[in-house]
């Protein structure tokens, strides 16, 4: 909204004045030209024509103290009263306008941190997701070799055990086998011959 300066409100009230001083004037001469209907002249003591020149010339020393304690006291004081809330609203209308700029910055700039904290949470994320498959392949493989060893050394130990089971199963099966001979036919074979026949018996099956 825009305020009138100090100036024109004095020149406003100096057009004010001369209307006044005009409209005084012409209604006297109206009133001085105008008989009244009984023949007498008006008594009405303004438009006596006797004291018009008095009453214009107060009126015009009334008006123009009026006017002049108006321009000199109450006008500038007025006028800097104006002057000093236009610099306010100014002021105050710059300040939010900065206020308003920075906080632009302000959500601008956190929108951005908020984009680069998204990002580097999803990498973060995608990382932990890599080291920990990396982690669990890695103990896959761990547990593989650890179970291949045992079932290494669980098929060395059986085949031991075999061994040494067949071991006994043969030379137990030759002494049967001599004592079965020698007491069908009388003659005790060798013990090659009954451990050749025991061998081919665990061949066959």
């Amino acid at each position: 909204m825009p305020v009138r300066s100090s100036r024109s409100v004095r020149q406003g009230w100096a057009g004010f004045v001369g209307s006044v001083l005009t409209a005084t004037l012409v209604a006297g001469a109206a009133q001085a030209a105008t008989p009244s209907l009984s023949g007498e002249k008006a008594a009405f003591p303004p438009f006596d024509v006797a004291t018009f020149a008095g009453q214009l010339f107060w009126l015009a020393i009334t008006f123009g103290a009026l006017y002049w304690l108006m321009s000199t006291i109450a006008l500038p004081r007025v006028g800097a009263i104006l002057d000093e809330r236009a610099s306010t609203i100014a002021r105050d209308l710059d300040n939010a306008a900065k206020m308003q700029a920075k906080a632009e910055e302000t959500a601008l700039a956190y929108e951005a941190a908020l984009t680069e904290a998204r990002k580097n949470a999803q990498g973060i994320a995608q990382a932990s997701r890599d080291a920990g498959a990396k982690a669990s392949e890695e103990r896959r493989h761990a547990v593989e070799a650890d179970l291949a060893a045992k079932l290494a050394k669980a098929e060395e130990t059986i085949a031991a055990s075999k061994a040494s089971a067949m071991s006994a199963v043969r030379g137990l099966g030759s002494e049967v086998a001599v004592a079965i001979v020698t007491k069908l036919t009388g003659k005790a074979p060798s013990a090659t011959e009954a451990s050749e026949a025991v061998d081919q018996v665990l061949a066959r099956g």
